[in-house]
């Protein structure tokens, strides 16, 4: 594998930045000799000439140019690490990458995330949607800031990370008019039987749900399972069934999607994670998304 040395690179975006090898050795303080022999070994390595002379001033060459550009974003990069490191501002976006599991309701993830561009540094959010392994493996590698989840990670995960629970909330039932007036009378034990579309076993809510029914002696007929929630959504609004959701969701589904609501169960909880590989949170984007969940969204 070929390595560039960096401190050959440096000498010669100096010298290109300042015009001349005289100027560059005051910035540089070293010997004119040396930056030469530096630069003539950059050109062996890269196997381009980088300058040409036009009577007493050195000009770039075409591929010194290319270099030159190279070499500005390069030592740019490394300008925006120190600051970083330092707590300076950069002047660039603040780069958020959120891991999102399929079961959270969208718009909870939206107002998650959403305080996060009131930052006094601009924002850029990258949003995925993995399974919760991969998710994961992308928060170790820290290709991820966060991974938003409706449960924290379990003890036997091989992934160094932080649980940092953001809330929970009551959980209400919804269906479209028509099935909620035939079920909204002796709730809860008109679901008994009653068509019911749920997440799938990998949501932490369905266990909470199946417990609850048991506890309670209700057999809903389960007419469909769904990692997504949207797509649970969907069947719900074309009347295929019940479904539940976070009841701080209650607005919106009542406004946005004209469900009506059934009954509302205190005792089953849907609960938020942040994961993060920090044990204390510095990313001040992830600070504000952990604070605002614990101050707004879900206080009580």
């Amino acid at each position: 594998m070929e390595w560039l040395n960096y401190h050959h690179l440096l000498y010669f975006w100096t010298v290109a930045r300042l015009g001349s090898i005289a100027k560059a050795s005051g910035e540089l303080l070293l010997a004119p000799p040396t930056i030469s022999a530096q630069i003539r070994r950059l050109e062996e390595n890269l196997g381009e000439k980088l300058f040409s002379r036009s009577g007493r001033r050195l000009v770039l060459t075409d591929a010194g140019q290319l270099v030159y550009r190279y070499a500005e974003e390069i030592f740019s990069l490394g300008r925006e690490l120190t600051d970083t490191l330092k707590g300076r501002p950069t002047g660039r976006p603040l780069r958020l990458q959120v891991g999102v599991a399929d079961v959270l309701p969208k718009m909870i993830v939206y107002r998650l995330i959403e305080p996060a561009f009131h930052l006094p540094t601009p924002v850029r959010v990258v949003c995925r949607e993995d399974p919760p392994d991969r998710m994961l493996a992308l928060l170790a590698v820290q290709q991820l800031d966060l991974v938003l989840s409706d449960a924290p990670m379990g003890p036997g995960t091989n992934v160094r990370a932080f649980n940092h629970p953001l809330g929970d909330c009551a959980v209400s039932f919804y269906a479209r008019p028509k099935l909620a007036r035939l079920y909204h009378k002796n709730f809860p034990k008109s679901l008994d039987g009653a068509p019911l579309l749920v997440p799938t076993e990998s949501a932490s809510l369905r266990a909470s749900l199946d417990q609850w029914f048991e506890s309670r002696g209700i057999r809903p007929s389960i007419v469909g399972e769904f990692d997504d929630f949207s797509l649970l959504r969907m069947f719900a609004a074309v009347e295929r069934g019940i479904l539940a959701a976070p009841t701080i969701l209650d607005g919106e589904m009542r406004r946005e999607y004209e469900f009506r609501r059934i009954g509302t169960v205190e005792e089953v909880r849907a609960r938020f994670y942040a994961i993060s590989i920090e044990k204390k949170i510095k990313n001040p984007a992830v600070v504000t998304i952990c604070e605002f969940a614990r101050q707004e969204i879900f206080r009580s």
